[in-house]
């Protein structure tokens, strides 16, 4: 049963991005949160370039009212495209042609924003009976191979679910779902506890926005009541399925970039900016001038 599981592939991903974005207001009032940019590109195409770095041809989103946009951006477009042909601006011309070539991108709507257990539901019919990703909109994480290529790996190695895991302050663990590991073995999750209160988190080792799961997760969404918020948690049907199958952490190690926080999404739009070579040299400027 596990050679099995472990032979296939993992084909498709769903990004939830069906949340009000109610921490950028007024911003987020008629935009969609995940297409709030870092400098010229959305947060979201960062989430779907590694889905396809990470050997993912087929993404559903699952989107909300007022998401249009997320759709619009991954399209074709053919009137900006005719305009920048015109204009000879070639070099812009491939960046927009690529995106609307980046992977298949379908959609599905969440009519209500029921939690992410309900968010990943919602997608059960694309993903049909076969393991599948989850990369959460509000998490960049940037390491070489990417975080999701490196799960996927460690799934089809072990057939075993695998969640990303990184180390956060103590101090910081009540906003995170927390690990229990297993005695014996470093890589095996005993339990996960939602926001643990402070003083009461088994570790310090949080859960950051990148799953690879096994579909049986969708039968005990099904059934799922609804947890914390009154929302449908996946955190406790992932609990559940540890009980049946095990679920492996993947202790990532590189740089994650909180977008769905105010403070860390100017850190990320900052970092990002230091990196290229047309803002570098200003922005270091800038930020000498602005802290003397």
């Amino acid at each position: 049963m596990v050679q099995q599981k472990a032979t296939q592939q993992v084909r498709k991903a769903i990004i939830p991005a069906g949340g009000l974005g109610t921490r950028f207001l007024p911003a987020t009032k008629a935009q969609p949160k995940e297409m709030l940019p870092i400098i010229d590109k959305p947060a979201i195409q960062y989430i779907v370039e590694e889905a396809v770095q990470s050997g993912i041809d087929s993404i559903i989103i699952v989107s909300g009212r007022h998401k249009r946009a997320i759709e619009d951006h991954f399209d074709k477009s053919y009137e900006l495209e005719k305009e920048l042909e015109e204009r000879g601006n070639e070099e812009m011309l491939t960046i927009v042609r690529d995106i609307s070539h980046l992977a298949d991108i379908y959609y599905v709507r969440q009519k209500e924003p029921l939690g992410l257990g309900h968010a990943v539901l919602c997608a059960r019919r694309f993903i049909g009976d076969e393991p599948f990703a989850v990369l959460l909109g509000d998490d960049i994480l940037r390491s070489e191979p990417p975080c999701l290529q490196q799960m996927i790996a460690q799934y089809e190695d072990t057939g075993s679910s695998v969640v990303a895991m990184m180390e956060v302050p103590w101090d910081q663990t009540h906003k995170y779902g927390i690990a229990a590991f297993d005695e014996t073995d470093p890589s095996r999750i005993r339990d996960l506890i939602e926001k643990p209160a402070p003083g009461q988190a088994p570790s310090n080792w949080a859960v950051v926005g990148r799953y690879v799961l096994d579909p049986a997760i969708f039968e005990l969404l099904e059934h799922a009541k609804p947890g914390k918020a009154g929302e449908i948690q996946l955190t406790d049907s992932l609990q559940r399925l540890n009980h049946i199958s095990p679920i492996l952490a993947h202790r990532f190690t590189g740089k994650r970039h909180d977008v769905g926080d105010k403070l860390g999404f100017v850190k990320a739009t900052i970092d990002f900016a230091l990196e290229r070579e047309d803002l570098a040299d200003e922005i270091k400027k800038f930020l000498r001038e602005r802290l003397i």
